[in-house]
């Protein structure tokens, strides 16, 4: 059967199914092809090519390598020639390279786009060039005079790549005389000397040693991917648990950048001196810090002050954000890292400038990296409920035969940076995805935040305190209880039970910000299961009654005491001289210096005073912490695939079929209308209106808007206007139409 060209292929297809390919290949309709020509043109570029190529698995990729070492480009392949060499019959591959227009032709005339062997390179599937001379029998042959250490060297190019160096290529003794592996096979013409450094293993000799196959077997099947099952209710349990940990970590960086905003570099980004602090703090490591930075500033809770002397701050939306549930503060926090443009793993690694990649700086950002990142979660959503994969390495194989040639030179990299990723968020645990993730897929805000809240465990409002002055919460606390245990007690250590130290300093630290030693005693007697050990209630009282015997006021700042003695101790220390102190009365002492450095000097010689406000009242100086506004959050929705609708499609093909009809229309002498006007303008518009008075058909040339010629046959209605109408409504500029004939009959 004769080959036909892609133009004639594509002339040939329904209008169904050339809409399919304009729909699958959207390259191709923009701008809309004049003709089929001119898609056949456009389809066979090497960038449409390798376009169309990036959605492709391993064994579809093989199809069109086997055909490019057929030699399909060139010539018509028959579809045995194709099964042969593949080693299995190509199935419906071969539709589905059709419905993309990378192959054509019946199964007797298969051909590929000559662009191909561009896209796949000088050794498509890992081949030399072919050597017509060397049949079948004569490699056979050749092999069989072969040697251990001849065969071990054809072994290895043959895996690919077929070419290697070697310093024996330099010279060519004759058969007789050949020593070195390499020597022998060139004599035996199983290896070509390209250089005096290179030689290439010829594509026969390639086919021959995988056992007459283009590609080994075991490359044309996807990889197992080993699982395991869990409940799911148990991966939901895990996944909460992880959820619970990653907020904590981020509500002390709020914290902590509220006290202490970390500088934005110049070049921008984190500095690795903050970024260490992060990790300190939140006793993660590097790569946990950055992401918290990431999704920090990612979800708007934190952003860059754009002062003259920038600093990642929190924004006001950080105040609502530490107020909310746990689940309220997981969603947008899961749905940030869905959605970020960014590469949070590739920070600490090198850029182009062997340069380190800070966080949060501008070289992490990467515009797919959402795409990714639902690419492999849509992966473990396709397992059923509760079954999780073993190692990761096994779901990066799988994911590479699936698309080996879309993710560039960090695909895999990639792979291993969201699955850590979803593991801290809790969006994946035990190698599964987590039901509430399962619903941030599907767009389900709702739906995840109710499966948070579910899988969470329920808040309690008791907690264990213990005689070494720790109190134990047994799971998460009521946000009030949580607020006021922390007011006086430090976290010593967290997970699904937290454990919180009381010391002298935090019980100093919640007088100071107005708590009284009555409503610790009864915060602890209303809450704690257990009974509160002596020892915490003498800690409190304690610091309780040498707590506030100093007042101070703004004066700069003022101490009062109604113990004398005290007010001699306090002016006889060191600390006196430093803070300026004065007695203006005997119970009453006086500071230029501001009341927060005075009384911080007091606490650094062993005292214990207390801030009070004008009433009398204790008040609390320390700095709420900075804020800047947030940014304005748009309200979120799904952003489709860019596509082209059906009415479009339809008025595409109706183009191509056009332009089709006049390229193989006959027509008589043309007339063409040249820009300035003059006597081919005229006669082009007395042709139009012959043609329109006597409602024959007219060919005309024209160029669109995008600046594409193209031609139609028109059957005239109307001239006029600057305009030119035809019976089927189409509108030509006569300022566009560059020539014009009448189609004969």
């Amino acid at each position: 059967m004769p080959a036909i060209s892609l133009a004639d292929w594509l002339r040939s297809l329904p209008d169904d199914a050339l809409a399919a390919l304009l729909r699958t290949r959207r390259d191709l309709a923009t701008p809309p092809p004049s003709d089929s020509t001119v898609l056949a043109t456009r389809a066979g570029t090497p960038g449409s090519v390798a376009r169309a190529c990036e959605d492709l698995d391993t064994f579809t990729l093989a199809v069109l390598e086997t055909l490019l070492v057929a030699g399909a480009d060139t010539e018509a392949v028959p579809r045995s020639e194709l099964a042969g060499l593949l080693g299995t019959s190509p199935g419906e591959t071969l539709d589905l390279l059709r419905a993309k227009a990378l192959v054509w032709g019946e199964d007797e005339a298969l051909r590929i786009a000559p662009a191909a062997r561009e896209v796949f390179g000088p050794y498509p599937a890992g081949l030399g060039r072919a050597v017509p001379a060397l049949t079948p029998e004569t490699v056979r042959a050749a092999l069989a005079e072969t040697g251990e250490a001849e065969r071990a060297l054809l072994r290895t190019l043959a895996a690919g790549p077929p070419v290697g160096r070697t310093r024996d290529a330099a010279t060519s003794p004759a058969p007789e005389r050949a020593e070195t592996p390499v020597h022998r096979l060139l004599a035996l013409g199983l290896l070509l000397r390209r250089d005096e450094q290179t030689v290439e293993l010829p594509r026969e000799a390639g086919i021959a040693l995988r056992d007459g196959r283009v590609l080994p077997a075991g490359r044309l099947t996807e990889p197992d991917l080993p699982t395991r099952s869990h409940e799911q209710s148990t991966v939901d349990s895990a996944a909460a648990g992880e959820a619970m940990e990653f907020l904590r970590h981020m509500e002390t960086l709020v914290l902590l950048w509220s006290q202490q905003p970390p500088p934005v570099l110049k070049s921008g980004g984190l500095g690795v001196r903050e970024l260490r602090r992060l990790a300190k703090e939140t006793e993660v490591d590097d790569a946990g810090a950055t992401l918290l930075a990431e999704l920090a500033v990612g979800a708007g809770l934190v952003a860059d002050s754009q002062s003259t002397t920038p600093e990642w701050v929190p924004t006001t939306l950080a105040d609502s954000w530490l107020a909310s549930a746990p689940a309220q503060r997981w969603v947008p926090l899961a749905q940030a890292w869905l959605d970020l443009p960014r590469l949070p793993g590739m920070a600490g690694g090198r850029d182009a400038k062997d340069k380190p990649v800070a966080p949060l700086s501008e070289e992490l950002r990467r515009p797919q990296a959402p795409a990714v990142r639902r690419r492999v979660l849509d992966a473990l959503a396709e397992l059923p409920n509760g079954t999780g994969v073993t190692a990761v390495d096994d779901l990066v194989a799988m994911l590479a035969w699936r698309a080996p040639r879309r993710g560039g030179r960090l695909r895999d990299e990639t792979v291993h940076w969201t699955m850590a990723e979803a593991s801290a968020l809790g969006v994946v645990a035990l190698g599964a995805l987590g039901t509430a993730a399962s619903a941030l897929l599907d767009d389900d805000r709702a739906g995840a935040t109710t499966a948070m809240i579910d899988a969470l465990p329920d808040p309690v409002d008791q907690v264990l305190v213990q005689a070494d002055l720790t109190v134990v919460a047994p799971g998460p606390l009521e946000p009030e209880l949580a607020t006021r245990i922390t007011a006086v007690a430090d976290v010593e250590s967290s997970g699904h039970a937290t454990v919180y130290r009381i010391t002298e300093t935090s019980v100093r630290r919640a007088l100071d910000a107005g708590r009284t030693a009555d409503e610790l005693h009864e915060l602890f007697r209303v809450h704690s299961a257990t009974a509160v050990p002596q020892s915490l209630t003498y800690l409190i009282d304690d610091v309780a009654r040498r707590h506030g015997r100093l007042r101070g006021g703004v004066a700069g700042s003022f101490l009062r005491c109604d113990d004398d003695v005290l007010i001699a101790e306090v002016l006889g220390t060191p600390a006196a001289a430093d803070l300026d102190l004065r007695r203006i009365a005997p119970t009453v002492l006086v500071s230029p210096l501001p009341l927060a450095e005075v009384l911080d000097g007091l606490r650094s010689a062993g005292f214990a005073p207390a801030a009070e406000g004008p009433d009398g009242r204790v008040i609390d100086l320390r700095p709420a912490g900075r804020r800047v506004p947030a940014a304005p959050r748009r309200a979120r929705t799904a952003v489709p695939a860019p596509t082209v609708n059906a009415d479009q499609l339809a008025m595409i093909v109706r183009h191509v079929r056009a332009g089709d009809r006049a390229a193989g229309t006959r027509r008589g002498a043309t007339v063409g209308a040249h820009r300035g006007g003059g006597t081919d303008t005229s006669a082009t518009l007395a042709l139009l209106a012959e043609a329109t008075r006597e409602r024959r058909e007219v060919w005309i040339g024209f160029v669109d808007s995008h600046g594409t010629a193209s031609q139609r046959v028109v059957t005239p209605v109307r001239v006029g206007g600057g305009m030119l109408e035809g019976s089927g409504n189409e509108r030509f500029p006569l300022h566009r139409i560059t020539s014009a004939a009448l189609v004969e009959d």
